[in-house]
């Protein structure tokens, strides 16, 4: 009978490294635990949570309650913390009653909620500008993918909107043919930054994940870096993102009421895609009666450098005499 062969070398060397690696991630993982709750724990929440159905949603609003002209703004896919993100638009539309609405999977909402549809998320936002008493007609914009739930929610409550304002909002491109739903899988995203991998990049590169310009203070930075950890995967936004698909395709023949003005900020990234972008929205608007579009210099996020042309912009839009 022959020896038995001893493992060669190499496969233990392989299995030693593995386990290596394994305690490595293992012991990243419970730090990046242990710092998101003390990060929670001596961080104080910003805005106010409104309770809807399925959950909390929370609410940045300015003092002007009772004063200027109520306007919504809507974040773009995966922003974390939208009540910070929109700061220097809020700051030069001073004049008007700003209400940031940080839906499922944003800010300091809930991480969970239901299927991300078009209509879920317009009747929750619908329930969060009722119970808030907001006044009728409000100014709704929205950023990126909100330009769904814009359109969306314009067809909805058209009463009770007095205009809409997109911000590079993304235009449904729905195609001809049927989308299936999406199937539950691994959320990878989620995955990987419970292993503390993701804070590890944004310590060694903090400014990595920071907006363009200088509108933000280094306070606000800081606390946007932070949320970005926090946010990042969760359930909510990883189930929007699967359904960009299914929402554009519910949005198949849907256009904005012929009365409702609509202005639409296109950003020219200088990509050679401007001119596409602001064809495709003076077509989607081409039976609205009172439009514009207005393409500018700037990345996606338009406010983080244009926010003061966009104010006034915007301000000269929606006054009476616009």
């Amino acid at each position: 009978m022959k020896p038995r062969k001893k493992p060669r070398r190499w496969l233990r060397r392989l299995g030693f490294a593995a386990l290596v690696v394994l305690g490595l991630v293992l012991v990243s993982a419970v730090a990046n635990a242990a710092l998101e709750a003390q990060e929670k724990a001596t961080t104080p929440a910003y805005g106010e949570r409104v309770p809807v159905s399925g959950g909390s949603v929370n609410v940045v609003r300015t003092s002007n309650a009772h004063q200027g002209p109520p306007i919504i703004l809507l974040s773009g896919l995966g922003t974390a913390a939208p009540g910070l993100d929109f700061a220097p638009l809020i700051h030069e539309l001073s004049d008007f009653d700003v209400i940031v609405v940080e839906g499922f999977g944003y800010g300091y909402s809930d991480m969970e909620a239901s299927a991300r549809t078009n209509e879920h998320i317009s009747n929750e936002l619908h329930e969060v500008l009722s119970k808030l008493q907001v006044r009728q007609p409000y100014v709704l914009a929205g950023h990126s993918i909100a330009g769904f739930y814009l359109l969306d929610y314009a067809n909805r409550y058209r009463p009770e909107v007095s205009a809409v304002v997109g911000i590079d909002a993304t235009i449904p491109k729905p195609g001809d043919h049927p989308v299936e739903e999406p199937q539950p899988g691994v959320n990878w995203v989620k995955l990987v930054a419970a292993t503390g991998l993701i804070r590890d990049v944004a310590a060694v590169a903090p400014g990595f994940f920071d907006p363009d310009g200088n509108a933000y203070s280094g306070e606000e930075l800081t606390r946007m870096r932070t949320m970005m950890l926090w946010n990042v995967g969760n359930s909510a936004v990883a189930d929007e993102t699967a359904r960009i698909g299914n929402n554009a395709a519910a949005l198949r023949g849907v256009t904005y009421p012929a009365d409702l003005p609509v202005l639409a900020f296109i950003a020219d990234e200088k990509d050679g895609r401007a001119a596409t972008k602001a064809a495709a929205a003076g077509n989607l608007l081409k039976n609205v009666t009172r439009h514009q579009v207005l393409t500018l210099e700037g990345g996606h996020y338009l406010h983080w450098t244009q926010s003061k042309r966009m104010a006034a912009e915007i301000r000269q839009f929606v006054s009476p005499a616009g």
